[in-house]
């Protein structure tokens, strides 16, 4: 990939945003917002439809509305997470910490709350979008633990096994293997890995607990992303990378 063609394919106006909202008034201002920051937009009223144009059109986001007719929200996250690698931000209503949470469980990347800023909400399909396109000059590889980890690619094995992470569990896990043994507050980790000065720290928690579900051989147990009680995580390279050992 040259220098051009890499910088082009993070342009806004190569990017396309699934945006499924069901109130008309909401998706008219949104989409808007959207396209005169440049990107192209589709919209979907209800779950069913989403689910059809993402099919058939290949957004590289989607804005899902969380309280959808027929099909919730966080169903059609899980739906999407079946078929494709697509990075989702859910909206919520404002403080129902437990939509958000279960949104993010089902493998939503961010969440916005209700009533948001276009503005604001523009600018976070932006940095979703920056940490999703592969980069012309990457950070280099990694291979630690039994990982080898690919910043260009965005791949990731573990004990040669691909891993299927959404883009946040991407970041995180890029993140630490890059600072193996150090301990890390949520309150350093949204900023560093979501580029939030501020925000609900569960979003950490539930990010954690997916990756661990994806490279430990007992969750409940971790032997690799392990927890360092009052403080944060830690990230363990020690031993052969089997997560038991």
């Amino acid at each position: 990939m040259t220098t051009q063609s890499a910088s082009s394919a993070a342009e806004p106006g190569n990017r396309r945003i699934l945006l499924v909202e069901d109130e008309q008034t909401i998706a008219d201002v949104v989409r808007d917002y959207l396209l005169r920051a440049g990107f192209q937009v589709d919209v979907a009223g209800d779950g069913f439809t989403a689910l059809k144009l993402a099919a058939t059109r290949h957004p590289d986001l989607v804005i899902l509305d969380r309280m959808l007719p027929g099909l919730d929200g966080v169903e059609v996250c899980r739906r999407l997470r079946q078929s494709m690698s697509v990075p989702v931000i859910m909206v919520t209503a404002l403080g129902t910490e437990d939509d958000r949470i279960l949104g993010l469980e089902m493998g939503a990347d961010d969440y916005v709350t209700k009533p948001f800023s276009p503005r604001e909400l523009v600018l976070r399909v932006k940095s979703v979008l920056r940490r999703s396109v592969k980069e012309f000059s990457p950070e280099p590889p990694v291979e630690l633990a039994g990982f080898e980890l690919d910043p260009a690619s965005r791949t990731v094995t573990h004990l040669g096994t691909p891993l299927t992470l959404t883009v946040r569990e991407f970041d995180l896990l890029a993140f630490l293997l890059r600072r193996p043994n150090q301990v890390f507050s949520r309150e350093e980790l949204i900023k560093a890995v979501w580029g939030w000065d501020f925000g609900d720290l569960s979003t950490v928690t539930v990010h954690v607990r997916r990756l661990r579900e994806k490279i430990e051989d007992n969750p409940t147990k971790p032997e690799l992303l392990k927890t360092v009680w009052g403080v944060g995580y830690r990230f363990d390279a020690k031993g052969d990378g089997h997560a038991g050992h």
